[in-house]
């Protein structure tokens, strides 16, 4: 049946795009996954199979249990979702990839609710070598023999970026191009080989052998060994410093790429998640890589896929392109650990001892995130997916995962904890038949759904906070501020900055590192429209540390979160939330925001009273940031009073977009509602792009204690164009 006009529009929709570069996320603990819940049920999607691999398909609503959270839970609803051949009883089947025996079902199978919703699928193909790329196209094109018309099939590639090759579609000519495509477009990836770490094992090897021969030289009886002893524990010294030099190198090189690598790779699934998420019901994703190592920087990104994914239904299915090893992906990294414990065991007794555990400690940890096969399980297994690994033939699994997308049970329920407080709460799927498979998500953070982009796992806290309602959380001081600067013919650009003092957040010590305090602040800005809808929302995780001896310089500046939104005219509310979740404690600001239209043409931006400038060479500058003037970079106050005895000026600063010859600026200073004097202003000449950029002081020794208001008028001839206002107070 072809599905309706509805619902293809709905779904042509949905071809995704990559998003901007994400700034590096700082580290975290890995976080469980999410998916969405509302305000009264969760459902859940289930598959079940038997031990031989094949589907289970007479299962009722009383063969299965659902505990979350470790209660079990009462199942309201449940539905079995069928498209097409899939609807009729599993026929026997070869063993699958795990090949163990299992029972077969014993009872007939309930009537499933038959749907002529397509299947959709997103393949993606991950950066690769020669032979993976190969590998990959050849069990990408296994899929074709399992299509059912009218499922609709998207193919992406990413390296540094996300490439659509094919946007979604039901041609399966354009599928098998695309795919084709693709196999050229999957770049040789870079993550270590096995020849790398060969490398780095041979470097550390004689940097190793080196130091044992000046330990010999330096022990009893060198005085005897004359200067032979003495040249020889020279060169030895120079062999070990240049070998650690050149391991140094390539380590820091290894740790740069992977986290490019990681980023880009989590930024491009999560674009494809996002875009399916619009979709009803549950929906695919087959990744093709030869590895997904995780760093520890990449962790809060690469949890936020998973996240993303169980929040819109997406199982993801993943398969090492790598195909049958010819040694385990464990191996390299068992050979380094060893390497390690022998060095680290050849440094007892040193005086830095210490020290060198701990970062042959880190580098172990460090190692065992980097096998191949850990990310692609992890992100297979947390989102109802599996990973197909140790093969060159994929045609069994990916008659599994077409099997999957077409035939699988709905659960629906009522969470028996109805505080949405934004902790993780774990899922657990069980059946009472025994010797089955049961894949499903497995948990979720207690948030409404909702939300222009995916909720990543440092935000849950604080955006729980945002809607629980009732008294705003005021637990420490919380500055908040949105600026409005307009461009031509585009959206305004919207900086918006929160400010926390060092003083307020707290911190622990940090089991990881001797004579360390950390702190752990999220700083979250959601931004509604006239109609309490999110239109953006902006946020940052701050990960802070310091040494305990130097905790208190730590504390005394202040923590500044400085994000940008591009925003059409209109009425807004900013609600800024920063959350302490060392001491589970957190403060709301609020601040209404308005984007106004141009008049006649022209647009002026919002009136910034300035803190401070900051000289900025021009490589560091950020052509993107409207604080720029000049070589300077302008720090807007955020209501601090301007205490004469520390600040001789007040300054200001705004820019005017689209100008015309006529037009000229005045400055007012108010105070009580009476005018206490005006000020014309010169306009500067427009830059290339139509803006003008403009700044003034007006000097502070005539002006008393008290609040005041400063008032921006363009005008052209004696006609107002349009006025902003800021407010200021003035202490002795």
């Amino acid at each position: 049946m072809v599905p309706s006009k509805p619902f293809l529009a709905v779904l042509l929709a949905a071809a995704v795009a990559a998003p901007p570069p994400a700034l590096p996320a700082p580290a975290q603990a890995p976080t469980p996954p999410t998916f969405a819940v509302g305000t009264s049920a969760v459902a859940l999607d289930v598959v079940v199979r038997d031990k031989k691999g094949r589907l289970v398909k007479d299962l009722t609503q009383a063969d299965f249990e659902v505990i979350e959270d470790g209660a079990k839970q009462q199942i309201e609803t449940f539905s079995v979702i069928a498209r097409g051949a899939e609807a009729g009883p599993e026929a026997e089947a070869p063993d699958s990839p795990s090949g163990a025996p299992g029972a077969a079902p014993a009872k007939p199978a309930p009537p499933p609710v038959e749907t002529d919703v397509p299947s959709v699928l997103a393949i993606v193909f991950d950066r690769m070598g020669t032979e993976g790329r190969d590998t990959a196209h050849k069990a990408s094109l296994t899929y074709l023999a399992t299509h059912r018309d009218g499922d609709y099939v998207g193919v992406f590639s990413v390296d540094l970026a996300l490439h659509t090759v094919q946007n979604f579609t039901r041609d399966v000519d354009r599928i098998r191009q695309a795919l084709d495509t693709a196999r050229l477009q999957a770049q040789t990836g870079s993550t270590s080989s096995r020849e790398d770490s060969i490398r780095l094992q041979d470097l550390e090897q004689r940097a190793q052998q080196a130091q044992n021969q000046i330990s010999q030289s330096a022990g009893p009886g060198a005085n005897a060994a004359g200067a032979a002893g003495g040249a020889a524990a020279g060169g030895a010294a120079a062999e070990a410093t240049m070998a650690a030099m050149t391991t140094s190198i390539a380590r820091s090189f290894e740790t740069l790429e992977r986290d490019q690598q990681g980023y880009a790779t989590s930024n491009g699934l999560l674009s494809v998640v996002n875009g399916m998420a619009r979709l009803p019901g549950r929906k695919t994703v087959v990744f093709f890589s030869e590895g997904m190592a995780i760093p520890e920087r990449v962790q809060t990104q690469f949890q936020s896929v998973i996240a993303a994914a169980n929040r819109a239904n997406v199982a993801i299915y993943t398969m090492d392109a790598a195909g049958l090893r010819a040694e385990s992906p464990t191996k390299a990294t068992a050979d380094e650990m060893r390497a390690a414990e022998k060095k680290h065991f050849n440094n007892l007794g040193k005086e830095d001892a210490l020290g060198i555990m701990t970062k042959d400690a880190e580098r172990n940890e460090d190692l065992l995130r980097m096998n191949p096969q850990a990310g692609l399980g992890q992100l297979a297994d947390q989102t109802g997916g599996f990973l197909i690994r140790d093969t060159n033939d994929a045609r069994g699994s990916f008659r599994q995962i077409a099997q999957d997308m077409r035939f699988h049970y709905v659960l629906g329920y009522t969470p028996s904890n109805q505080d949405y407080d934004g902790r993780f709460r774990p899922i657990t799927v069980k059946v009472r038949r025994s010797g089955l498979d049961v894949h499903s998500r497995r948990g979720y953070f207690a948030v409404k759904p909702g939300g222009t982009s995916p909720l990543l796992p440092y935000e849950t806290r604080a955006v729980a906070l945002l809607d629980r309602g009732g008294p705003p959380p005021q637990a420490f001081p919380i500055q908040a501020v949105g600026l409005v600067f307009p461009r031509r013919q585009t959206l305004s650009q919207v900086p918006v900055l929160v400010q926390v003092p060092g003083r307020a957040v707290k911190y622990a010590a940090d089991p990881r590192q001797k004579d360390v305090q950390s702190a752990d602040l999220a700083v979250v800005v959601r931004v509604r429209n006239e109609y309490q809808q999110e239109v953006s929302r902006l946020s940052q995780h701050f990960q802070l540390s310091a040494a305990s001896a130097k905790l208190a310089e730590a504390q005394a500046g202040d923590i500044l979160f400085y994000r940008q939104a591009d925003l059409p005219p209109g009425k807004y509310t900013l609600e800024a939330i920063a959350y302490d979740a060392t001491a589970t404690a957190a403060s709301l600001r609020t601040v209404p925001l308005e984007v106004p239209g141009a008049s006649a043409g022209t647009s002026l931006s919002s009136l910034v009273l300035i803190d401070r400038i900051e000289k900025v060479p021009p490589s560091e500058r950020d052509p993107a940031n409207p604080f720029y003037y000049g070589d300077a970079l302008v720090y807007p106050n955020m209501g601090a009073p301007f205490r004469k005895s520390a600040v001789k000026a007040l300054g200001f600063f705004f820019t005017a977009c689209d100008t015309k010859p006529g037009h000229k600026a005045v400055i007012e200073v108010a105070k009580g509602g009476q005018s206490l004097g005006k000020l014309p202003l010169d306009l500067p000449a427009a830059n290339a792009d139509g803006v003008v950029q403009s700044a003034g002081a007006l000097p502070l020794a005539g002006f008393g204690p008290g609040a005041y208001e400063l008032r921006l008028s363009l005008l052209d001839g004696v006609r107002p164009v349009a006025s902003r206002t800021a407010s200021f107070t003035v202490t002795e």
